[in-house]
Parts: structure tokens; C-alpha cells; sequence
């Protein structure tokens, strides 16, 4: 443990989690996306992770227990409280002497008004003057060089307090509604104050927009919808053209639309499902095309592991980006204790690589999120009628059975939305197996055979 980190016994199990699973650095730190250094520097107590994500994915990867997942989560709380503390210093408040003194404030100066301007007044010679200097003529030249010093000065002045004023009044101005500008604050743009922003551009007698289901998730709380009064059509907005389409066929859809197939496989070997059945009432496993309607008739849930894949296409000419992909949980439970049935056939090789467009999600976490895989490209993302994109996502769990559902963020032009990613109206769900009793469907067999006995 490095000097200034409070002993946790954090690495320690890091490391003892890390010897038993008997992978070495180099593979562990591969399958976690991160450097290999890195990764030796958790176990050896030279640094703690900002972030407990990348912890359970290890642990996961060396097949931690439930306690033992409990465990490491306690020790690293306190390593993170520890480090926390590291290399705190007083912050010193300067003293009275080193604030510099304010300036005076300038006295308030009345709006531009027309200045007189003073006759210039010529004095009389000194008598001490000898008779023979031509008097006119130098005292002329020195009026008119004062005049014009004079003159010069004033005019300055004038223009400053005209200006000085024009400001004074400009910032005393009522806003639209009757009340001063001055304590106003900037407003940050939202999805939901973008759209109740646009309802009121409408004319009365045509209905704001109908958020999709899930585009009303994405409204901000601080949005107040009644705080701007709908204009009448007879007041427009200076400059606004009216449109020409009418009213009543403004489109209030989203411009695009997701495709999603929540049993999709990324290897048949790669695919388990709990099943709250025994062997003889269980069907042979079927292909990934009749994965679906298998899951829907055994009421399986997705073991260990979940893969979806969706197909995002906009629905006009006009370009969508999106701008971030979100998990939100539904629902955190214990592992199901049913029984785990394998797609793939023992003995039958499975293969494939990883698609473009892929990111994993660590369920077991306290704040999933997806995180693009080793080579794939990161948000955001655009989309149209004619370049669609297609993403997979591979969802973990270990320790815990977790209802999830994903958040796809938008914004088009000027409008804005969040669009939700689920199973038909339904979270995703995906459970725990460890140490559930596992059976495989022999190639060929009649019925589903103890996993063990293939080992």
C-alpha cells in the first residue's frame, strides 16, 4: 500500500480474488479495457479506482460470491474514503491588509441633457505689459487656444455621460412581462423547456406537441409550462414568417424510430436462460430466430449475460443525432434460484468477434452505464432515413437479478427528446447464475443432460 493510502484490506482481496481465478494480468486487464500497469497497481494497493464499475467486472471475471462481492465493495468505500482525505491542505483566507481597497463607486449621473456652453471670457492684459507688444493679436491667439481646450473637454464630457446614461437606461429596462431585468438569470436549454418552448410559438387553437412515451421522461422538473402564457393569433413574434403548413398537421413524432430484439445471441455458447422448471419440462434449445417465443412459453430470463441489439433510422431526409445512451434501473433483486439451461451444444465450437457499434453494461454496479467495447466508437452518433445505425449491447449480472431498460437521447434542428429502449414496453431483465445447477442438450440427444457431466 502506497504512503498516504489508509491500509482497507481492499488490494488484498483484489488480489486474492485475482490469484484464485488463475488469469494473468495481461488477460484480466484485456477483458476490463483497461492498462495492464493499472491493474497491478489496484492489486498492490498503489492507487483505488474512482469508480467501484470497474472493481465488480474484475471480481465478476474471477467469479467473486455474492459475500465476497459484498465484501470488496465495503473495502473500497473505505480505501476511497482514505484516499479522499489524502494530501488535504488549509486553504488560506488572505487578511484584511492584502484585499485591495474598492473603488469608489461612481455617482449616479443623470440621463444626456443639453449643456450650455460657457462664453469664453478674455482677460485683460497685465499692466506690467510693455505698450510695444502687438496686445490684439497674442491676446486673441491665446482666447482662441483656450476656447478650443475648452471646447474640446466639454465635448468629451458630453459624449461620456451620454453614454454613461444610455447604459444606465438600457439596464432599466422592464423586461415583457412588467418586471426589471436585473435580477434575471440564464436559462439552460432542456429537453423538455425546447418543447414547451415550441408549444407556445403555436397559435391558439392547435395542441402542443404529444410527447412520446418515452420523450416525457426526458422533461426537466424545473420546466414551468404554465410561467409562458400561449400568444394569441393575432400577436406574432416580430420577424416570425407564418407557416405554411396548417396547424392541425404539425407532426408531434419523433423523426425516428428504434427497432429492438432483446434475445439476440453473440455465440449460441455464449447464451444461457434460468427456467423455473425442471429438465423433462424444459424444450430442446432453440435457434436464435425462435429464441423469443421459446423465452415467452418457459418464462425464461436471461442468465449471466443479456445481449440486445437495436437498429436506430431516421424518418425524414433530415439528419438526427444522437447524443447519449443511458441505463436506468427498474428494479435490483437477488439472483434467481432456478435452474441454468445453455443454448450451445457441448462439444460444438463456437466462434465470432466482437461487431462495430457494441458496448458493455455492468448491471451488478450502482450506477451502470454503457462503455463502448476495445475499437468501437463512442457517442454520439448520426442517424437518417438513409444511414441507419444498428448497436449491441451486452448487459452482466452476477450478484443480482436486475429489471433495466435503456435511454436513447436526440436532438434534430431545435428540437430535442429521449427515446426508451426496452423489451416491448417492458424492462429487460437478467439474473445471476453462480453456483445455479446448469444442464446442457446434447447434439443429437433427446433431453437436456447435467452440465458436469461434459466437463
Amino acid at each position: 500500500m502506497s504512503e498516504g493510502i489508509p491500509e482497507s484490506g481492499f488490494a488484498e482481496l483484489l488480489r486474492e480474488l485475482k490469484n484464485r481465478s488463475g488469469h494473468s494480468y495481461g488477460t484480466l486487464a484485456k477483458r476490463l479495457h483497461m492498462s495492464t500497469s493499472t491493474l497491478h497497481r489496484y492489486c498492490n494497493g498503489d492507487a483505488v479506482p474512482t469508480d467501484y464499475a470497474p472493481v465488480e467486472r474484475l471480481a465478476r471475471l474471477c467469479k467473486a460470491t455474492p459475500g465476497e462481492l459484498v465484501e470488496l465493495h465495503r473495502r473500497w468505500v473505505l480505501a476511497d474514503a482514505g484516499r479522499g482525505r489524502k494530501g488535504t491542505e488549509p486553504v488560506v483566507v488572505p487578511g484584511p491588509e492584502t484585499v485591495p481597497p474598492a473603488a469608489p463607486e461612481p455617482e449616479p449621473v443623470a440621463g444626456p441633457g443639453p449643456v450650455a456652453e460657457p462664453e469664453p471670457t478674455v482677460a485683460p492684459a497685465p499692466a506690467s505689459e510693455p505698450a510695444s507688444e502687438p496686445e490684439p493679436a497674442g491676446r486673441w491667439h491665446r482666447c482662441r487656444a483656450l476656447v478650443a481646450g475648452r471646447r474640446t473637454a466639454l465635448l468629451a464630457a458630453v459624449t461620456v455621460t451620454a453614454l454613461i446614461g444610455g447604459t444606465v437606461f438600457a439596464l432599466n429596462l422592464p423586461s415583457d412581462d412588467g418586471e426589471r431585468t436585473e435580477n434575471s438569470k440564464p436559462t439552460t436549454a432542456t429537453a423538455g423547456s425546447a418543447l414547451t418552448q415550441e408549444s407556445t410559438r403555436r397559435p391558439t387553437g392547435t395542441t402542443s406537441p404529444t410527447p412520446h412515451r418515452s420523450a416525457s421522461r426526458s422533461a426537466s422538473p424545473s420546466a414551468k409550462a404554465p410561467d409562458l402564457a400561449p400568444e394569441s393569433t393575432d400577436a406574432k413574434p416580430a420577424g416570425e414568417k407564418p407557416s405554411a403548413t396548417p396547424p392541425d398537421r404539425v407532426s408531434t413524432a419523433p423523426p425516428l424510430t428504434v427497432t429492438t430484439h432483446p434475445y439476440s445471441w453473440l455465440t449460441p455458447c455464449s447464451q444461457h436462460y434460468l427456467i423455473d422448471r425442471p429438465p423433462t419440462a424444459v424444450n430442446p434449445p432453440p435457434s436464435e430466430q425462435g429464441a423469443p417465443a421459446w423465452v415467452a412459453v418457459h418464462q425464461a430470463v436471461s442468465a449471466g449475460q443479456q445481449f440486445v441489439t437495436f437498429t436506430v433510422q431516421g424518418t425524414g431526409k433530415q439528419t438526427v443525432v444522437l447524443e447519449k445512451l443511458s441505463v436506468r434501473m427498474a428494479g435490483k433483486r437477488a439472483p434467481l434460484a432456478w435452474n441454468d439451461y445453455a443454448m450451445g451444444y457441448p462439444g460444438v465450437g463456437c466462434g465470432g468477434g466482437v461487431p462495430t457499434r457494441s458496448f458493455t453494461v455492468a448491471l451488478d454496479a450502482m450506477r451502470p452505464s454503457p462503455v463502448p467495447e476495445a475499437g468501437s466508437a463512442d457517442f454520439p452518433f448520426k442517424v437518417s432515413q438513409s444511414d441507419p445505425e444498428v448497436f449491441h449491447v451486452t448487459a452482466d449480472a452476477s450478484a443480482y437479478d436486475v429489471s433495466w431498460y435503456l435511454e436513447l437521447s436526440w436532438s434534430s434542428g431545435g428540437r430535442h427528446g429521449t427515446l426508451v429502449v426496452d423489451d416491448a414496453g417492458h424492462p429487460f431483465r437478467t439474473s445471476g447464475n453462480n453456483s445455479r445447477p446448469a444442464y446442457a442438450f446434447p447434439l443429437g440427444g433427446k433431453e437436456w443432460k447435467p452440465a458436469s457431466e461434459f466437463e
